[in-house]
């Protein structure tokens, strides 16, 4: 996890930063329509990096049951938006979770609740993934799980190689999802049921 700064700016300063960047591009930030995007950005950006004041792994405890059950569970179709640490441009997409459960049984929301924790962080989708499988891994202590994030990136959709549309996967698996070849691809055809 990210350090925040001991003197960390208040929001006159980071109002102060926008309107610096937007003279840096050309704009005048005195011009009626931009008065306001100043603070409009700073709470926008204090919004979208809100998972510095989370803690994922409390956010799954407060849902964790004890429960026999053994069966193979999957959720997928969480969506979530993240902010790439190269660009400040967002990704976006759709996470999916499976794991084997061992005794414990986490509440449904509570695996959306994680995936945003640590999405609303500076980010590479990479390393989102694993951040999401270590905090589901260490909390459920399942017999197998399997992360899958697939994402849009407007650092290459919008500048760069500028293609739009492509997707990016990245996948975690642990325990029996990633000792078990068999088990592994039943698991990850299940995630990606529902979306093309």
């Amino acid at each position: 996890m990210m350090a925040i700064p001991e003197e960390t700016p208040d929001q006159t300063r980071v109002e102060q930063a926008v309107r610096t960047l937007l003279a840096w591009m050309g704009e005048d930030p005195q011009r009626k329509a931009l008065r306001d995007t100043p603070g409009r950005v700073a709470r926008a950006l204090a919004e979208l990096a809100s998972g510095y004041g989370e803690d994922p792994a409390a956010l799954l405890s407060a849902g964790l049951a004890e429960a026999p059950e053994r069966q193979l569970v999957v959720v997928r179709d969480i969506t979530f938006h993240s902010l790439c640490e190269h660009h400040l441009l967002p990704f976006f997409g759709w996470a999916a979770i499976a794991y084997l459960p061992d005794g414990r049984l986490a509440g449904l929301s509570k695996l959306a609740r994680v995936v945003d924790a640590h999405a609303r962080r500076l980010q590479v989708q990479e390393r989102l993934t694993e951040e999401v499988a270590t905090t589901l891994e260490r909390g459920l202590r399942p017999r197998g799980l399997a992360v899958a994030l697939t994402a849009e990136h407007l650092c290459m959709s919008m500048r760069g190689a500028a293609r739009p549309g492509h997707r990016t996967v990245t996948v975690a698996t642990r325990g029996e999802l990633a000792s078990d070849p068999a088990s592994r691809e039943s698991a990850l055809r299940l995630m990606a049921a529902s979306r093309p």
